[in-house]
């Protein structure tokens, strides 16, 4: 389970409530750049301007992000992503 003490300081760090559920995806330092998440959630997740991990780069807007967004953290072999909604 991903670790918000842990979490790369380049991740948009922002409550957003959809459908009466408030999330806040971020991925930890645990990532191994392996892109299943921006596979995933193109929309929200994208590889770090360093280019060693991936982050969170926009919040879920709709249900079908908030969906990929769960997806991807279902999906990481490494479980670093997070949602501290």
């Amino acid at each position: 389970m991903a670790d918000p003490t842990n979490k790369w300081e380049d991740n948009v760090v922002e409550n957003v409530t959809i459908e009466d559920k408030t999330v806040s995806f971020y991925v930890d330092k645990e990532c191994i750049l392996c892109s299943v998440c921006s596979d995933a959630a193109p929309n929200n997740f994208r590889m770090s301007d360093d280019e060693d991990h991936d982050i969170v780069y926009k919040q879920p807007s709709d249900e079908e992000e908030l969906e990929q967004c769960y997806e991807a953290m279902e999906n990481c072999p490494v479980e670093a992503i997070g949602d501290d909604g």
